[in-house]
């Protein structure tokens, strides 16, 4: 359990690392295999640890857009997709859409496409003319890339007069192979591979560059769309090549049963494709059935991308280094004797935990396999030769950086330094958190000046960032600054004085409160001042507090102690107190559809409902509802199916309003 705490808190940092390099800076620190790895061993912890609770925060797609290009909102987000790996996976993808809508073994019809790896655009049209093409971003905000797609000589500029007066169409521009080839001959700058070729051609603020790069676009999505275009995912692509659209020509209508035969098949034929592939998308061609699933986090339950086996190779395992992270987990790294995977140079893999060295048997000196889908932290699969003169590795039992105590608890995996603000690795590490991309985000404040920093007095909490602007002729004075970059970050501080809440809450580095985590905290109490009186009401096991806390759908017990033990803690209150003289914290942006019955409203779902309870709890939540699993005199309506038993009855003797699932389906427009 150790592993899992501590290991999960890892990974999420991992997958938002990498999320960064590759989505941002068209640099991948990983294949996509290992992060596939990453992602597959998190959600691996979820399983078979609920209590961890906090699957919200690996819904997060990319990274926050480059600030060189403007920023255009995508009308309907850009998400992501979640991955399989073996043929028993996607029967079990296949159940969990019936359960989803409450189906019978009817079988399921699925359009299966190649995954190309390239770069996601989304191509806005309005009044049959095209206008705007954006990058994926975050997946809410992306970059205009609009001068760039107009160098593509495959891209529609018209629609006919059947298209619909404004629509967003989604896609993959990519570098075929011998592009690419030619592309890396011509120029002293090589890229890695096709994909970091295409987004960085693609990402020229110099449209001419692009322009002499050979790109080509494959259409395949719809995302916003002022009239409905077809009935079915098939139709929609066929309409896609009337409008002049290159669809891909190995796209195809397969039934369920037929998806193991047609993953190896593209499998077989991969290599032989003129383009990189890394597995099959495989979508549900209704629809209607599409509109019902909806999305879940990250990734629509509607679609699912079958993965190839990631990429293999063996070296030395030279040793075995450990770094502290910001909650204190002690995380091993493996040092490898550098090897050439899939032509990334890779020297570092991931041992995530005592357990799992120990589970591996590897010590330094073996010869071990690693597994890499194309990335620079791969995993260690396991021993493929003792070593003559190897040695076991022990782990340490005090801190590497500050020599306290490091402590297992005994239901967790990690061993965590009990050094706390005393250990300098976690401080720096919770204030490089605290400015980072998804938190403050402040120009200026990366890594090394953080530490740097740190090292030399200027900061050693939070508030000391805000501090900063007074010191502004010292910082100019510093090696490497002077007077345009100090004045820089000053500027960069200020303007981040103002901050949303989901942003805030992300930002003080609390245990299983990632962004997504953060969001939902956040809309759930709307405001700072709400939020933080109702997590010090929180402390106290057994409140109403608490007990509201505990009942958030997606938040759960494991969260709710730790949120209730950060706000136990007299040094974080004072820290926010300091904060709250610095800062303006603006409230959370209300979620769904503002003129909805349901908006705002705090819900509970009892008893068996005609509908699947997932998907009752989905549309609610997109109508911009809370749902909660308790009942409290916060709820607003408690919707009652047939057998509904305790919470039922509370809510009768509580006075609260109770619906029928009919009056739920009324308001929710289900009727």
């Amino acid at each position: 359990m150790t592993t899992t705490k501590t290991r999960f808190t890892d990974l999420l940092a991992r997958i938002a690392e990498a999320n960064t390099a590759y989505h941002t800076h068209d640099a991948p620190v990983m294949s996509d295999a290992a992060y596939d790895a990453l992602r597959r061993e998190a959600e691996a912890l979820l399983a078979t640890h609920p209590e961890l609770g906090d699957a919200q925060a690996l819904a997060e797609i990319g990274a926050k857009p480059a600030p060189k290009f403007k920023k255009i909102i995508h009308a309907t987000p850009m998400l992501s997709l979640d991955n399989i790996f073996t043929p028993e996976d996607f029967p079990e993808f296949c159940a969990r859409i019936r359960r989803f809508l409450g189906l019978d073994d009817t079988p399921l019809e699925f359009v299966a496409e190649p995954k190309i790896d390239g770069l996601s655009i989304s191509l806005t049209y309005e009044h049959h003319k095209f206008t705007t093409a954006a990058t994926r971003g975050d997946g809410t905000e992306g970059e205009d890339v609009t001068a760039n797609l107009l160098t593509l000589k495959s891209l529609p500029l018209t629609l006919p007069k059947d298209a619909p007066a404004k629509i967003e169409i989604r896609g993959e521009v990519y570098m075929t192979k011998a592009d690419f080839l030619a592309l890396n001959e011509s120029q002293d700058k090589k890229f890695a591979n096709p994909r970091n070729a295409a987004a960085g051609s693609l990402r020229q603020l110099d449209s001419s560059i692009t322009a002499k790069r050979k790109l080509s676009l494959f259409a395949y999505a719809q995302g916003e769309s002022s009239a409905p275009v077809a009935k079915t995912h098939w139709e929609y692509l066929q309409k896609l090549q009337d409008w002049g659209f290159a669809v891909n020509p190995l796209s195809k209508l397969i039934s369920e049963s037929a998806a193991e035969a047609f993953q190896t098949h593209i499998g077989t034929a991969r290599a032989a494709l003129p383009y990189d592939i890394d597995g099959v998308v495989y979508k549900v061609n209704d629809l209607a059935l599409q509109a019902r699933l909806g999305f879940a986090g990250r990734a629509p339950r509607w679609a699912i991308a079958w993965k190839f086996p990631a990429e293999r190779a063996s070296s030395v395992l030279e040793d075995i280094e450990i770094q502290v992270g910001r909650t204190g987990a002690l995380t091993p790294r493996a040092r490898l004797t550098p090897v050439n995977v899939g032509g990334v140079l890779v020297q570092y893999a991931t041992l995530h935990n005592e357990d799992e060295i120990a589970r591996k048997d590897v010590h330094i000196g073996d010869t071990v396999e690693l597994q890499r889908a194309g990335d620079v932290i791969p995993q260690i699969i396991g021993l493929l030769k003792r070593g003559e003169h190897t040695k076991p590795f022990v782990f340490p039992t005090h801190c590497p950086v500050c020599g306290s105590l490091a402590v297992r608890d005994t239901d967790e995996a990690v061993r965590r330094c009990t050094g706390g603000l005393s250990c300098p690795a976690q401080v720096t590490e919770r204030l490089i958190h605290f400015c980072s991309r998804g938190a403050f985000d402040i120009e200026g404040m990366g890594e090394k000046t953080v530490v740097e920093f740190y090292q030399d007095g200027l900061i050693k909490s939070a508030p000391d960032i805000f501090r900063l602007p007074e010191q502004e002729q010292k910082i100019a004075e510093r090696e490497g600054w002077g007077k345009l970059s100090a004045a820089n970050l000053t500027a960069a501080i200020q303007g981040r004085r103002t901050i949303a809440l989901p942003r805030f809450i992300y930002a003080l580095g609390i245990r299983r409160v990632g962004e997504n985590n953060a969001k939902l905290l956040a809309r759930h109490y709307g405001t700072y001042a709400n939020w933080r009186a109702s997590m010090q009401a929180a402390t106290e096991i057994g409140s109403d507090a608490r007990l509201e806390l505990g009942s958030i759908s997606g938040v759960g017990p494991a969260i709710a102690t730790d949120l209730a033990a950060f706000f136990a803690e007299p040094h974080n209150l004072a820290t926010l107190d300091a904060l709250e003289t610095y800062l303006t914290i603006t409230d959370a942006p209300s979620a769904g559809t503002s003129d909805s019955p349901l908006a705002g409203k705090t819900i509970v779902f009892t008893g068996t409902l005609s509908m699947a309870r997932p998907e009752a709890k989905a549309r609610a939540e997109s109508l911009g509802a809370k749902v909660t699993e308790s009942v409290s005199k916060k709820t607003d309506f408690v919707v009652v199916g047939a057998d509904a038993g305790s919470k039922a009855k509370k809510a009768t003797e509580l006075g609260l309003k109770i619906l029928t699932e009919e009056e739920f389906r009324e308001m929710a427009g289900l009727n």
